[in-house]
């Protein structure tokens, strides 16, 4: 595995990181904190426009056709800067799963939509017991005519309240194995039944309370095979854990730098504060989780792309990666003192996407499990 980036990355890397320097000030991350559609639009035409938006997608459906191993390079950007917006939602979570399982004229539809930057897709799989696995999937689908009747409640679905389509995770069957009878269907958010309530959390992202009564979804919006449902779902959890690691991955290198740079700057008993031992063994440690996040989600990712098989290096880099953050933001708030705390230093803004992020597609318990499984425990 080589870790350097090729020459096509590079340019991507270089023109992200120019980008949203340029575009996505902290100002305009508290703004998006405070705005109740959470991203600017005319930011998210620029994105379509740079091709960011169909990155991952083939050329025949209008994206740029390339690998996940490159959408991660630019997550990782997006993370650095807190990109506000429904990206992950609609690329990952919504783009990515039709790509795979859709039949040939969803993609027609969809895809193009998405590479455009028209249409904003999310996923609703997790409900008011907030587990990641299938016993706890409660919502129904009941088949009426030539259309199912979905009700249910979702929870802590991202970017439900500005989404024009839904992918949602339902029981169409009870069975022995609750993994068996899960169906996804393509749901149009404004259909009548559907309600939205925006929840308060810790990073001031927009993930929603979803409730569905009665919603009624043609047989044609089935996204793969009616019952076989949640194999799909873990593949989507897998690409999903990779993407917001990345995220976490270039906001740990943030906020490594930044407290290098302040380590430097800041004078007590008239040196840098740098200068003193336990400081320097502090960033050092940080140091060793931010390039160690950075390998496991990298050859996590460069496997995933190849096509071999990498639950349990998924698992290790969110696992790893979900601890590593949260440890790094809390040494960097150990060094800046209280500054670090007041809503006007940036180091607030990546300590909350540290714990938010941690708990996103499983937390480090979550996936220590998964990888007892990979082990035959």
């Amino acid at each position: 595995m080589d870790l350097a980036f090729s020459e096509e990355q590079e340019m991507l890397w270089k023109s992200a990181r120019d980008f949203l320097a340029n575009k996505c000030p902290k100002t305009l991350v508290r703004e998006m904190e405070e705005d109740e559609k959470g991203y600017p639009p005319e930011l998210w035409k620029e994105m379509a426009e740079l091709g960011w938006l169909g990155l991952p997608f083939p050329e025949k459906y209008k994206g740029g056709g390339f690998r996940f191993l490159d959408l991660i390079v630019l997550l990782e950007e997006m993370g650095r800067a807190c990109l506000p917006g429904p990206f992950l939602s609609t690329v990952v979570l919504g783009g990515l799963p039709i790509l795979e399982w859709g039949r040939e004229e969803q993609k027609q539809y969809f895809l193009p939509k998405i590479c455009k930057g028209e249409a904003i897709l999310t996923l609703a799989l997790t409900e008011p017991s907030a587990r990641y696995d299938a016993a706890s999937i409660r919502t129904s689908a009941t088949p009426k005519g030539d259309d199912y009747l979905i009700s249910g409640i979702k929870l802590f679905v991202p970017d439900a309240h500005i989404a024009d389509w839904i992918i949602c995770v339902t029981r169409t069957a009870e069975t022995a194995n609750p993994e068996e009878g899960i169906t996804l269907f393509l749901v149009d958010a404004k259909s009548p039944g559907i309600s939205t309530v925006l929840l308060s959390t810790i990073a001031g992202d927009k993930q929603c309370e979803l409730t569905l009564e009665k919603v009624r979804v043609p047989r044609s919006n089935i996204l793969g095979q009616l019952g076989q449902g949640w194999k799909m779902v873990k593949r989507i959890m897998e690409w999903a854990a990779l993407a917001k690691s990345a995220e976490m991955v270039g906001g740990n290198q943030q906020v490594m730098e930044m407290t290098v740079n302040y380590a430097k700057e800041r004078i007590q008993f008239d040196r840098p504060i740098g200068s003193f031992q336990i400081i320097q063994h502090y960033l050092a440690d940080m140091s060793i989780d931010v390039d160690s996040a950075r390998v496991s989600l990298y050859k996590a990712a460069w496997m995933l792309s190849e096509g071999l098989p990498c639950i349990n290096e998924i698992s290790v880099a969110k696992g790893w990666i979900s601890e590593a953050y949260r440890r790094v933001a809390t040494r960097s708030h150990q060094i800046h003192g209280a500054i670090g705390f007041t809503k006007e230093h940036d180091l607030e803004l990546y300590f909350r996407r540290a714990k938010a992020g941690e708990l996103f597609f499983g937390d480090a318990d979550f996936h220590r499990e998964v990888v007892a499984q990979q082990l035959g425990l």
